[in-house]
């Protein structure tokens, strides 16, 4: 038997009926992945339409507002609020070779009924759950839940899903035949509902739930890994302060393209931007903690993360001053070339630093990555000059001599 919603006047189109339909599994799944919905009603015969959010527990949709609101009190009486309930998910902007014809791609579902009140207070903490549960699974239990009063003021409507109808259009712009030979660029332009990287409340110290962060590739996931020396751990706002107080001096920045940050202020901008490319999945950003007294110590990234080719660049690297020497960044990029080579199964890994920079490139040639010549007038500075960087690579047949050399070094700083 077809799972399908009975079609009625209020439900039947009257134009573009191929866009119409009425399955309930694709009205479900459009439910699910809106966020938020129009409400609309009619209080003291004036139309009314409020956006709020929504939540689908089985064949029922609720809304949330407030007790005082008009219409929620309407919904009080036995046989309910007349409502109609409207979702839109739009996908693309098409754009065709005639004004007429362009349009959009898009999923939207619309629902009508009568919502009523839920007034049994165990059944309106479910849903309040389930609306929490919504923006992030495992988000109830991390949060207070509402104390009697705040459940007293917050109003739960259900509307049940029984005159729904599914509209949609995909693909490509339909013109007139004769408008075809046109010389008019026609297309679609997707459009896509995506996270940004979250951003902590001030005084926020607690790291980034897993089920805020956009599911990824391995490559693009920044793993905790602890080693006797050093901790890396995922590069949060939170890290701002030590970040700056670790990095303070002139001299971590002397050979990077990014300028020396004067405030906390400058430095939350450079956190806030590793960030973004993290979410625009071009990088992977670690902090780096001592691992003997907690401190934040500076930060490194995986970028040019190439999974097809199996390659990724290590960089962006900034240690405070007092760390230098310790060992410390000498077990991180331990770390760094175990994930990369031994958990992500890469092929080559690579470096860039400032042709000046002559203690970074001892530093990895000592590990056992091997020059590849120099990149002319490949990064600009902060005071704007073209600088040359050096080239290195170590691959995956490198890697064991280079794994039993980091060890060695690591084992000599130790006993000194």
């Amino acid at each position: 038997m077809l799972d399908t919603f009975p079609q009625t006047a209020r439900t039947t189109a009257n134009r573009h009926l191929d866009r119409v339909g009425y399955d309930a599994a694709t009205a479900r799944a459009v439910l699910d992945e809106a966020y938020h919905c129009h409400l609309g009603f009619v209080v003291d015969g004036e139309p009314r339409v409020l956006p709020t959010l929504h939540v689908r527990i089985g064949d029922t949709v609720y809304v949330h507002g407030s007790t005082g609101s008009r219409p929620l009190l309407a919904a009080r009486s036995p046989a309910g609020l007349p409502v109609c309930l409207a979702v839109t998910l739009l996908d693309g902007l098409v754009l065709a070779r005639s004004q007429f014809h362009h349009s959009a791609n898009y999923r939207s579902v619309v629902v009508h009924g009568n919502a009523r009140l839920v007034t049994d207070e165990a059944a309106k903490r479910d849903v309040l759950t389930a609306l929490v549960e919504k923006v992030g699974r495992g988000r109830a239990a991390q949060t207070r839940p509402p104390n009697r009063r705040e459940l007293a003021e917050t109003a739960v409507l259900a509307l049940p899903l029984a005159e729904v109808s599914v509209k949609a259009r995909a693909g490509a712009p339909v013109d007139e035949p004769d408008d075809y030979a046109l010389d008019n660029w026609a297309g679609v332009v997707p459009l896509r509902l995506a996270p940004g990287a979250p951003e902590p409340d001030a005084g926020v110290t607690a790291p980034t739930p897993d089920y805020l962060r956009p599911a990824a590739s391995p490559w693009l996931v920044a793993e905790p890994m602890h080693g006797a020396r050093v901790v890396l751990e995922p590069l949060e706002l939170s890290h701002v302060d030590g970040l700056l107080g670790a990095t303070a001096d002139p001299q971590v920045w002397r050979w990077l393209a990014a300028p020396a940050p004067a405030s906390a202020e400058d430095m939350r901008g450079y956190v806030i931007e590793a960030l973004r490319e993290r979410t625009r999945g071009t990088r992977v950003p670690w902090v780096q903690r001592d691992a003997r007294t907690g401190e934040v110590a500076g930060t490194t990234s995986f970028y040019q993360v190439d999974e097809v080719n199996r390659s990724v660049t290590v960089g962006h690297t900034i240690i405070g001053c007092r760390w230098w020497g310790t060992g410390l960044n000498t077990e991180a990029k331990l770390l760094l070339l175990r994930r990369a080579f031994d958990g992500l199964g890469a092929v080559r890994v690579v470096w860039r630093t400032d042709l000046g920079n002559e203690r970074s490139q001892a530093a990895l040639e000592r590990i056992g990555a091997q020059r590849e010549g120099v990149l002319r007038a490949s990064t600009r500075l902060p005071d704007g000059t073209l600088r040359d960087a050096v080239q290195y690579a170590m691959t995956a047949p490198d890697w064991p001599a280079a794994q039993h050399r980091l060890v060695a070094l690591l084992h000599r700083s130790s006993i000194a």
